[in-house]
């Protein structure tokens, strides 16, 4: 098996060949990709040095998948020509999320509805995978009427030139303004640009993104927050359910979730953060409690590393479904 990478050089890149590292997945052969400036830069994996190449060079061989991270232009430009040679492409950017012929997956959530037919598949937003992953568990036993989520998210989101921007500032020396605000000691009520109502798009992709993928009936807004840390998202969400529920089987239910980690004992100052989901695949989830003010609602926290499960790893684990359900070119 051949395997592409678009946008080989950037942040959610170089997790493709860590995570594909650590999974111990085999390929026949690994090309990297990326944009002119970063043509013939070295990329050490398994113990190689693998050559990045140019964008006009990726029509050259037939690969059996290709992994994007490189923006929706490049998306939008090279995906269909790869799809036409046969290649099943994981696309992490938006260009294809909110397409009706395109399958945003979660593989723990919905990967069986992926087909010998799809070959440009869209990864999620990186903050409504984490937020789904613990939603669809409590969806599918309570059925949820309408969730309220507030995300914090980190620098690493936003890319290179924004942990820079977080990175100079903290040194106090003068940085190129990623954001129209210093993010260094501040919090910016902005991620993205502002679209319709006073949204932004980040608001609006959890919104949209949460009904394509678990249930278009739900009611959900959001505010997007962006946040002085480096890497790992968190949210604070109020759900509201329309059958009853005891608390301590709802968590239960949760510790049982594949892919999701129960931390929740406030009396030991044991709960979610940025630094404890550093690195890891996990979603995690504590500080869950009663919202007394409204019947069948709770509130809880979620932290994930934007970089794996919200990004790289997801993607990864799409392939991995690919292949072990045989949905691979031969």
């Amino acid at each position: 098996m051949k395997l592409a990478i678009v946008g080989a050089t950037g942040m959610v890149g170089r997790q493709f060949l860590k995570i594909i590292q650590e999974k111990k997945l085999h390929f026949s052969s690994i090309k990297l990709f990326a944009s002119k400036k970063s043509i013939n830069k070295k990329i050490r994996h398994n113990n190689k040095e693998l050559t990045v190449n140019s964008m006009d060079n990726l029509l050259l061989e037939n690969f059996d998948f290709a992994l994007f991270s490189a923006g929706s232009d490049i998306s939008r430009k090279w995906a269909p020509k790869l799809a036409e040679k046969g290649c099943r492409i994981v696309d992490n950017s938006s260009c294809w999320r909110m397409s009706k012929k395109h399958k945003l997956i979660v593989p723990e959530i919905n990967g069986k509805t992926l087909t010998k037919d799809d070959f440009i598949i869209a990864n999620p937003n990186c903050s409504t995978i984490q937020l789904l992953m613990v939603l669809y568990p409590l969806h599918e036993k309570y059925k949820i009427e309408r969730v309220v989520v507030s995300t914090y998210q980190s620098v690493s989101g936003t890319g290179n030139k924004a942990v820079l921007q977080l990175h100079r500032e903290s040194k106090e020396q003068p940085a190129k303004m990623v954001y129209p605000h210093p993010i260094y000691n501040n919090l910016i009520p902005q991620c993205d640009v502002f679209d319709r109502g006073g949204y932004t798009k980040e608001e609006l992709k959890i919104v949209n993104e949460t009904k394509k993928i678990l249930d278009k009936k739900i009611k959900l807004t959001a505010t997007a927050v962006r946040v002085p840390v480096h890497r790992c998202h968190s949210e604070s969400v109020n759900i509201s359910f329309f059958k009853e529920f005891q608390l301590e089987e709802l968590k239960k239910g949760l510790k049982k979730t594949s892919g999701v980690t129960l931390v929740d004992e406030p009396k030991k100052n044991k709960y979610p953060t940025p630094l404890s989901a550093l690195g890891r695949d996990e979603v995690f989830v504590g500080r869950i409690r009663r919202d007394e003010t409204y019947k069948n609602s709770l509130n809880l926290w979620i932290v994930g590393d934007n970089l794996r499960k919200g990004a790289a790893t997801n993607s990864v684990q799409i392939i991995e479904y690919l292949i072990s359900n045989t949905l691979k070119n031969n």
